[in-house]
């Protein structure tokens, strides 16, 4: 059969000659020329940029940049196009107007690239030493046009939206010095440098583009710093801006635990990779929310009353833990396809089960450690995500973890219609749970001697006082794993993250001595959960997520809603035949247990009315964990502090 097959080909190719060149219609023109590749050489000169950013009001950035020219000719000036974090080409270019370069004091016409629009093309004047640019970049005015990162009362300014650099070089290699204007009287928190403050304008020191945009500046007019390293080891800061002064009212109970995190953090990672570290922690209903890593600092934007609802607030309080991690985790140490020499180089997401997944897990385990969470808290959120793998997304029939993390890049991070079957981003927590499955097997099999503790000492702890980047790759992980304790690491994490996996494992759970289960009470963590993303989540009985409008925001692929012919956008009216409220939907799917009739909702579908009987009888069903008897309690011991 296969000599038949190789006859044939080799026919075919004696026979292409005769065949025509090409068939009739059009042919594609040729592309543009490429844009220089970046070179690891200097870039001669210092480019010099200045940003107003007092128009809070109108919510605008006014930019002014000098580049200073490497030679005559044409020039090709780039904008930042993909975002380190974001893991995509997601950098607003839609926001920059006003576009104007100039040199010798005459304006020189610029040309965006055809096929790389965030490259412009120009040709200065002959004898010009430098180009001079000018740009506003104009931020969003309401949420709905994108994140709103300007406020009367604050602002977040982001680099990688208000400079640009030229082309052909590493930006490692790009010497900038950077000035900001801020509102009088405004304090702000930043990993940059400060060489002088003078009449409201901030002047940095000079470093390579890289840092540059790899530390932004939260500021605000109500602003505090809190000194969170009791070490002398390098400075570590807490730097909050609040919507109102009275939300900056944290106790030394509440700060406690933050210095916790570093000490706790020092504890597992045994190095450090900064001279210092600001956490940037914005708390606003105005800005918009956000979690971003960078190698010094991070960008965290979480609810206003972060302090003064701290009982309540345990769901938000990862956040914190997962940003600072990341600096060993994501930043030091990052995937070698992930690593690009400039901004406009493609990023390849192909490791951030590693990268995120991971630091998820550490997230978690680092809130419980440094006290931010209780245990308990963290093994209710652990609950919620197990009962996410192991019955929410149905996606993992068709679609393995690895192959989720394209999700940046294919999505952009956009809101989807079937995320449960789609499936979006699931590294990050899927990602968590196999790291989970690691953990508890490296202690079964040292008898506890070892952990993941040791993987992330010798692996993320290398190099102790380095900010140069070490790169890996999926052997380099193994390889790591198998100087912790020898397994067949390569198979064991080919089988969790690259194969498609109908079933969720969920050994991570019970080799660490507790089962998930399911009660018709939600635990505390949970309330606290649903109450933070204002939703009503019957996941596990009915199968949807609704707000706190009664409209469905979520619907479980094959659920009993979904098999009703349910779906996102949809309106619940009324609950068999009384008008809605969350208490009378969840009596009613309480009382299905003991009846043999379906559940009846009216629902609102735009300008369609209709009834919709769900045919369920299984009564609420909320995710816990629960001790196995006899079985040691392993994930108690992950989550205990490090002495």
């Amino acid at each position: 059969m296969k000599s038949t097959f190789f006859a044939f080909a080799a026919a075919l190719a004696v026979a292409a000659p005769a065949l025509a060149d090409s068939s009739e219609g059009p042919q594609p023109l040729p592309m543009p020329p490429a844009i220089a590749a970046p070179r690891d050489i200097a870039y001669p000169g210092t480019l010099r940029l200045e940003v107003d950013a007092t128009d809070v009001e109108r919510r605008i950035f006014r930019v002014r940049e000098s580049i200073p020219l490497a030679g005559p000719g044409p020039q090709t000036i780039l904008y930042p196009q993909w975002v380190p974090g974001g893991h995509s080409p997601r950098n607003a270019l839609y926001n920059v107007a006003g576009l104007v370069f100039r040199a010798n004091g005459q304006v020189i016409p610029w040309t965006r690239d055809p096929v790389q629009v965030f490259a412009f093309h120009i040709t200065p004047p002959a004898g010009a030493s430098s180009v001079e640019v000018e740009f506003q970049f104009v931020t969003p005015t309401a949420p709905e046009q994108g994140r709103v990162v300007m406020t009367p009362e604050m602002l977040n300014a982001q680099w990688i939206s208000l400079a640009m650099y030229p082309a052909g070089y590493f930006t490692r290699r790009i010497q900038i010095e950077a000035t900001i204007k801020l509102p009088r009287g405004w304090g702000y928190g930043t990993a940059l440098e400060t060489a002088s403050i003078d009449g409201g304008v901030t002047r940095f020191k000079v470093t390579d583009f890289d840092t540059l945009l790899d530390s932004p500046m939260f500021a605000g007019r109500y602003f505090k710093q809190y000194d969170l390293d009791t070490s002398g080891k390098s400075p570590v800061r807490l730097n909050i801006v609040a919507d109102r002064p009275e939300l900056l009212a944290a106790t030394p109970e509440q700060i406690e635990p933050h210095r916790e995190l570093v000490r706790q953090a020092d504890r597992l990672y045994g190095a450090r990779h900064f001279n210092h570290y600001d956490f940037l922690l914005a708390l606003s209903e105005r800005m918009g929310g956000i979690g971003l890593e960078h190698h010094r600092s991070s960008e965290n934007g979480t609810d206003p009353e972060y302090f003064t609802d701290w009982a309540s607030d345990a769901p938000n309080r990862n956040l914190l833990p997962h940003e600072y991690s990341h600096s060993w985790d994501g930043k030091f140490r990052r995937p070698a396809d992930l690593w690009a020499p400039n901004f406009n180089v493609p990023m390849r997401d192909s490791l951030l089960w590693v990268y995120e997944g991971q630091d998820q897990y550490w997230g978690y385990v680092l809130g419980a450690r440094s006290g931010l969470v209780t245990k308990e808290q963290t093994l209710d959120a652990l609950a919620m995500t197990a009962a996410t793998y192991s019955v929410g997304r149905p996606g993992r029939q068709w679609r393995s973890v690895e192959d989720t993390t394209n999700d940046p890049i294919i999505s952009g991070r956009r809101p989807i219609p079937w995320t449960s079957w789609q499936r979006s981003e699931d590294y990050y927590s899927e990602g968590q749970m196999v790291w989970l499955d690691v953990d508890t097997l490296i202690r079964e099999k040292t008898a506890g001697k070892k952990s993941l503790d040791d993987f992330a000492r010798g692996f993320f702890g290398v190099k102790d006082g380095s900010w140069m980047p070490l790169t890996y790759t999926f052997e380099d992980v193994v390889k790591a794993l198998n100087e912790v304790v020898p397994n067949d690491w390569a198979g064991f994490l080919t089988a969790r993250v690259k194969d498609v996996a109908p079933g969720f494992p969920l050994e991570g759970i019970t080799r660490g001595g507790y089962q998930l289960v399911y009660t018709d009470k939600p635990t505390s963590f949970w309330k606290d959960s649903e109450a933070g993303r204002k939703q009503v989540d019957l996941t596990y009985s009915l199968g949807l997520v609704l707000n706190r409008e009664a409209t469905i925001t979520g619907v479980l692929w094959d659920g009993p809603a979904f098999k009703a012919g349910l779906t996102s956008g949809d309106k619940i009216l009324a609950v068999n035949g009384i008008a809605y409220d969350t208490e009378r939907l969840k009596e009613a799917i309480a009382a299905g247990k003991a009846s043999k009739d379906p559940l009846s909702l009216i629902v609102k579908d735009g300008d369609h009315f209709r009834t919709v009987a769900i045919d369920y009888h299984d009564g609420l069903r909320y995710p816990r964990l629960q001790r196995i008897p006899g079985k040691p309690d392993l994930l108690g011991k992950i989550y205990d502090p490090l002495k």
